[in-house]
């Protein structure tokens, strides 16, 4: 079958149920209808460049207006060209300059349960003293510094102090090993390191500055360490190197006019793992990166100026860059921050936090959503959730079941979810429901969004027949697009163009229905091929959690000498006990919901999955195991790496 159709994927999963946006939402909704999405979706698609020229020209601020919008020379995007502005400008400045100074800009929460708000001047204040810091430390324009924080308002005031000054922020998830950071330091040629003594998580402190030095001791492009005293510890601070940031920060003036930056000025650095060989270094640029984040958090959320937006992630990731710092800020909202973890000191934190600070929008990953689920409906039912608005997920796929306890549990039934697709590389969320105006299905990222053109291929490069899986293509330049891999323009070359020439590969299966809406169906390496069909492991995925007894499943394909590959599964339960007995109901459940094409070969019960830090399943260390082989390729972003000698030894 895969012959016949061309390197097709063939899809499995079937989902009917529709929920269109409650129509008191869309009457006061930026975006009020499916009619009035297809007209800005054509009109952005009809001429790309004028479509974002003229909302560029009207939202961001510019210090010399560009002459172009789009210079394109496959792959190599230039945006806005001979213009001149600044990240942090749009994101603190043009409030302030507008008399919007007196806004609520950050809300933080610390693990330990203090507090801190910050309104837009007084962002202005803190992000200018520390543009000075990193002046006086010798940080100049083009210069990298990494960034290896705790999610504290310091994070933020860093990045955007970076961007004032033209500086190039390359932010570390706090929880990387010390080697991790060497790597970056080194790929980067990073000049300095901004860390804190520690971070508080689950109710300790994770000794960050003692990782920061292990790093160092292998970063020879590092100059200073400069050290926010977060958790009161007292770490070592080497002499010439090291600076405290209550020393240099605080005692710094607070003039400091944003920089004129061309529009191509590199704003960031953001390492994501590959599926081989070292991390890449993906690379965004300062007015095209912050328009799009801007505009996608806007439509996608709806925002509006009282609304309290939460996104869960953490500025070590993309979703934190775009949708805790440049976008919200960039749209004057308000934002909250919280440091710690989500079941600290009960799994409720969160409810609590959404009860307490009256939330509004709230944006998390599936991962944490399954996580909720499994640890029991009373500790949502225990908060007054009634300010939510509007539901959102990113970071992969969700299952349908997921989605619709999200819906039912968290969003009562009254709130559109918005599931998100993007990735490190757009820059900014690229499919979403627009909830005032896009009916959802559960577990779809429903259409594309103004100014991004979509197109499923095989594997040659040709469009597969509807409702068939294939290759996800983007077939026209956007502004928030990469531009390219931190050193290495071959390889940006031949990751995302080479394979189909012309289009950007994403690196997704997906499928297109009939109604025009996407399915993501998972990583291009996450396809099985069984008897010669090729199977998409989410939707085999899905099928296992829609069983009342599991609570995340993850497939993989095993050796098998009839059928190619065999479907191998490692699923965690709830609150009942692994059986031959469940194994089997499970591999019938699955037969039932999808056919016997899909059934399970091998049901390995777990505690728990392999993950990136950023939730992801790291499918393919389950695939070597299933096949008994050793981990291959980059595992630096593993969350906890005693899931895999678990898993190993069989002992789960």
């Amino acid at each position: 079958m895969a012959d016949e159709h061309g390197g097709e994927l063939d899809t499995v999963m079937q989902e009917s149920r529709l929920f269109p946006p409650p129509a008191e939402f869309s009457a006061g909704a930026r975006i009020k209808s499916l009619e009035e999405y297809q007209q800005l979706w054509d009109r952005a698609a009809a001429d790309p460049p004028k479509f974002w020229a003229d909302i560029a020209q009207e939202e961001l601020h510019w210090f010399e207006p560009f002459t172009e919008a789009l210079r394109w020379n496959e792959p190599v995007a230039e945006w806005f060209v001979g213009g001149k502005t600044n990240a942090c400008y749009n994101c603190v400045d043009k409030h302030v300059a507008e008399g919007r100074g007196d806004r609520v800009a950050i809300v933080w929460e610390g693990e330990p349960g203090d507090e801190r708000t910050l309104t837009y001047a007084e962002l202005q204040t803190e992000v200018s003293k520390c543009a000075n810091a990193l002046k006086s430390l010798g940080i100049g324009l083009g210069d990298v510094v990494s960034i290896y924080m705790p999610m504290t308002p310091e994070l933020a005031i860093a990045m955007l102090a970076c961007a004032r000054i033209g500086a190039v922020h390359s932010v570390i998830f706090a929880g990387f090993s010390g080697e991790a950071i060497a790597d970056r330091n080194n790929d980067a040629g990073a000049k300095l390191v901004i860390t804190a003594d520690g971070g508080w998580r689950r109710g300790k402190v994770l000794p960050l500055k003692e990782t920061v030095d292990e790093a160092l001791a292998k970063s020879p492009t590092v100059e200073h360490c400069l050290v926010l005293k977060r958790a009161g510890d007292a770490p070592n601070m080497q002499e010439g190197r090291d600076v405290w940031w209550h020393d240099v920060v605080d005692t710094a003036s607070d003039e400091c006019p944003a920089a004129p930056l061309d529009s191509e000025t590199p704003l960031f650095i953001l390492y994501t793992s590959g599926s081989t060989g070292k991390p890449k270094g993906i690379k965004h640029t300062s007015a095209g990166y912050t328009l799009y984040a801007k505009k996608t958090f806007e439509w996608v959320f709806d925002h509006r100026d009282d609304d309290v937006f939460w996104c869960t992630a953490d500025c070590g990731w993309i979703t934190g860059h775009s949708y805790v710092v440049y976008g919200p800020l960039a749209a004057g909202a308000k934002v909250l921050m919280y440091e710690g973890a989500p079941d600290h000191p009960a799994g409720d934190r969160f409810w609590d936090i959404v009860e307490r600070r009256k939330v509004t929008v709230f944006y998390t990953a599936p991962t944490a959503i399954r996580a909720f689920i499994k640890w029991g409906d009373e500790l949502v039912d225990k908060h007054d959730l009634s300010s939510l608005r509007i539901l959102g997920t990113v970071g992969e796929g969700i299952n349908p079941e997921a989605w619709m306890w999200y819906h039912k549990k968290v969003g009562g039934e009254r709130c559109p979810i918005v599931d998100t697709w993007w990735q490190t590389e757009t820059g900014g969320i690229m499919m979403s429901p627009l909830p005032g105006a896009i009916p959802t299905k559960p577990g779809s990222c429903t259409k594309p969004l103004p100014g991004v053109v979509p197109a499923i291929v095989d594997d040659h490069g040709q469009p597969v027949h509807p409702g068939h899986g294939g290759w996800l293509t983007i077939t026209q330049p956007w502004p928030g697009m990469l531009r390219g891999i931190w050193g290495d323009m071959q390889r940006y070359q031949d990751v995302y163009w080479s394979r189909i020439p012309g289009k950007y590969l994403a690196g997704d299966n997906a499928r297109c229905d009939q109604d025009g809406y996407y399915w993501i169906m998972g990583r291009i390496d996450d396809v099985l091929n069984v008897s010669g069909h090729r199977l998409s492991t989410i939707e085999i995925e899905s099928a296992l959690v829609s069983h009342p007894a599991v609570a995340e499943a993850a497939a993989v394909g095993r050796p098998h000498d009839l059928k190619g590959e065999a479907v191998a599964v490692f699923i965690t339960l709830k609150d009942v006990d692994p059986s031959e007995e469940l194994r089997e109901e499970l591999k019938h459940h699955v037969r039932k919901e999808i056919g016997a094409l899909a059934q399970p070969e091998d049901i390995r019960f777990t505690g728990s999955l392999p993950k990136t830090r950023s939730g992801k399943i790291m499918r393919r260390l389950l695939k070597d195991i299933a096949a008994g082989r050793e981990a291959v390729g980059d595992t630096t972003t593993l969350e906890d790496y005693t899931v895999l000698t678990r898993l190993r030894s069989g002992k789960e």
